[in-house]
């Protein structure tokens, strides 16, 4: 297990020393905005554009409104959502389903969680993840908790835990309330939602869906990239509130849709999810208990992909796989005096996956169950008020994993061959805690917190299963659970012109589980255990230079070493800096943002994680866009913008390699080393909100 004694060498001390070297402010920084404060107009704040997700909320902690207007081109996934906030980067595979990656790390390292339920994608090569399920504005609110300062939101989540939740109002007489909106864009992209809520004081009924469609888009060369996709949601929830303290709600949800990947040979064809959750909620209880909360869920989903119907028809044929995740969560919190609060829980889940394949003609063989994955943990968080302006937190979690390798072949070379690790389980119980400090100053509107946690993972299904082992076929039993222990630091400030907010970061994870794809005859990639460290901070600056005009600044930088071998950590996006400028009044709004990201250098080619490798260095580049937004009416918001005004023509560090996965290029497409991102691109969005009373 990892422990702080990393720090005591000069080495890692000198790193730590860099990261925290971006608190260290002149004071006149703090003088000059609390001078802005007083000159400040008390007059309500006027809606823009937002352009990012600038300034932390809490400790560590990140809330935004997912219905709020934004630019880029208003996301139609988790992850397209994602990538506008400081320290986060997408994966692109083609127009759809990108990998979030946060600080460098992917994957089950991220905890994203909606409205409490853990979605697991069913595709062994990452076609769906999580967040492809999930359409943002659906969702009332996205929490994004940096690194692990929570046990309460369940197991492993190293990196950070992301919360995407509905927050139905209760309703005080009979009415409705409705939020809807078109999106139309360039490349043939156009998305319509709808969000109807109906109830009133002893219930509700919520409907909402969502339809999203996009052709091929376009790189700033005029390159078509094979992108186009097509997904759509529907969900119902019906709630019992027979007192404002007590809720029951029994909800359902359908999505499904298709995708073309210009980073492999086949597409997506198939994403069925069908999910049913079942949440009761007591609060108020008695003056020592707060809360009381129970939540069961279960989820399947149904996924295909194949090289038959979304490109010229190939040889590889059909593959099907299947995931079906069920699991349940019991929450209480307890107050025992004021200054005291104690959350207890436990939660549990199991995952099965499946799969069949058939060639070209369609003829499928046989479902055969591949894996069998199980958690049960418990759960303490505690909050204690020291003083006025100074508080702690802790929390300690106990996970008991149990894993069964159901394969009886595996996929070789030419043929399958004998699975090795066949029937096989294993076993881990893993702890995983944290401790954090808090300070609110007297004098400033300001506060500082530093935690340390560490937090245990267990293999996911991608790198005990669809991965192969350093010396066999299978890695059931070859890789261990990864260590991380980590230290968070941050400051935040905040007045009526000035809100900015700093955190940084480092850790020592130690059984990191690294995918090496460099061994041509292990095509799909092998995993191995190694010792990694990594470190880096997040700034966000949110300036108003008066009633109609506002600044924002952010800047994030990781820095990824991997210690074993005295490489780079794979997959860790360079450093990244957002400026916006935007003008208000009254009912409308101009806006403009700068992305400028750096050139990356430090990489080792072939490594990465189950998300994607190294490809080599990029260069910097930087991308202009504008918006605007107009309220004609206060129920009717209409905007606007332009992402990557000059066309430029620019991939991610992190994008994966262009192509059919096998060397060569898709047919009707040119070949690219890595997938482009969009050019120009124009869009349009309408949003319209209207509250009644029957």
């Amino acid at each position: 297990m990892t422990t702080l004694n990393p720090f005591l060498s000069s080495y890692k001390l000198s790193r730590l020393t860099l990261a925290l070297s971006l608190f260290c402010l002149p004071a006149t920084v703090l003088a000059d905005t609390a001078a802005h404060a007083a000159d400040a107009k008390a007059e309500k704040d006027i809606e823009r554009v937002q352009v990012t997700g600038v300034v932390l909320n809490g400790p560590g902690q990140l809330v935004m409104d997912p219905k709020a207007p934004r630019q880029p081109l208003p996301a139609h996934d988790g992850a397209d959502y994602l990538k506008t906030i400081p320290g986060f980067s997408v994966t692109r595979k083609g127009g759809a389903d990108g990998d979030a990656v946060f600080r460098g790390m992917a994957g089950s390292r991220l905890g994203i969680l909606v409205d409490g339920e853990n979605i697991l994608g069913g595709c062994n090569f990452r076609m769906d993840a999580p967040t492809a399920y999930i359409y943002p504005e659906l969702h009332d609110s996205m929490t994004v908790i940096k690194g692990p300062q929570s046990v309460a939101h369940g197991a492993g989540h190293s990196a950070a835990v992301i919360l995407f939740d509905r927050n139905v109002a209760p309703f005080e007489q009979a009415g409705f309330r409705t939020h809807s909106s078109l999106t139309t864009a360039s490349f043939g992209r156009h998305d319509e939602l709808a969000d109807l809520q109906f109830g009133q004081q002893n219930g509700y009924v919520l409907l909402s869906g969502s339809n999203s469609t996009s052709d091929d888009y376009q790189d700033g060369d005029g390159n078509d990239v094979h992108s186009r996709y097509q997904r759509y949601s529907g969900n119902i929830a019906v709630g019992w509130t027979p007192d404002v303290d007590t809720k029951v709600e029994l909800s359902g949800a359908r999505s499904d849709g298709e995708a073309a990947y210009a980073d492999r040979g086949m597409d997506g064809t198939r994403f069925r999810r069908d999910s049913l959750n079942l949440r009761v909620e007591k609060t108020n209880i008695t003056p020592w208990l707060e809360q009381v909360k129970f939540h069961w869920f279960d989820n399947e989903v149904d996924h295909l992909m194949d090289d038959q119907q979304l490109r010229k028809p190939g040889m590889m044929g059909y593959a099907n796989l299947l995931r079906d995740t069920k699991g349940g969560r019991l929450s209480a919190i307890f107050t025992p005096s004021m200054n005291y609060k104690v959350t207890l829980g436990a939660d549990q889940q199991d995952s099965g996956h499946r799969s069949r394949s058939a060639p070209a003609s369609g003829v499928f063989s046989a479902l055969l169950d591949d894996a069998e994955i199980s958690q049960v943990g418990v759960f303490a968080e505690w909050r204690f008020q020291l003083a006025q302006f100074d508080a702690v937190a802790a929390g300690y979690r106990l996970d008991q994993w149990q894993a069964t390798d159901e394969r009886l072949k595996i996929a070789g070379m030419m043929s399958p061959m004998p699975n090795p690790t066949a029937g096989q389980r294993r076993d881990d119980d893993l702890h995983s805690g944290f401790a954090r400090y808090e300070h609110q100053f007297s004098a400033i509107p300001a506060s500082w917190y530093i935690g340390v946690g560490s937090t245990a993972r267990f293999p996911d299904y991608w790198e005990l299963i669809a991965k192969e082992g350093i010396k066999s076929k299978s890695a059931f039993l070859d890789i261990a659970p990864e260590q991380t222990t980590q230290l968070d630091t941050g400051y935040l400030f905040k007045n009526a012109g000035t809100e900015w907010s700093v955190s940084a970061f480092y850790n020592e994870i130690s059984d990191y589980i690294l995918v090496d794809y460099s061994n041509m005859m292990k095509s799909n990639g092998f995993v191995r255990n190694i010792d990694a460290s990594s470190y880096g901070a997040e700034l966000g600056v949110q300036q108003k230079f008066s009633h109609h005009w506002q600044s924002d600044v952010t800047v994030a930088y990781t820095r990824g070493d991997n210690d074993t071998d005295g490489t780079a950590l794979p997959q860790i996006s360079p450093l990244e800096i957002k400026l916006g400028l935007s003008y208000a009044q009254d009912n409308w709004s101009v806006g403009s943002l700068v992305r400028i990201v750096g050139a990356q250098s430090y990489f080792d080619r072939d490594k990465g994680n189950i998300v994607g490798k190294d490809l080599g260095s990029t260069p910097g580049f930087a991308v202009v866009s504008f918006n605007g937004s107009w309220r004609p009416v206060a129920s009717l918001l209409l905007t606007a913008g332009v992402d990557n005004l000059l066309d430029r023509t620019y991939a991610e560090f992190v994008s994966r390699a262009a192509g059919n996965g096998m060397g060569g290029g898709i047919p009707g497409y040119v070949q690219t080393l890595r997938v482009n991102e969009p050019g120009r691109t124009a869009w349009l969005k309408a949003q319209w909100n209207w509250d009644g009373q029957f």
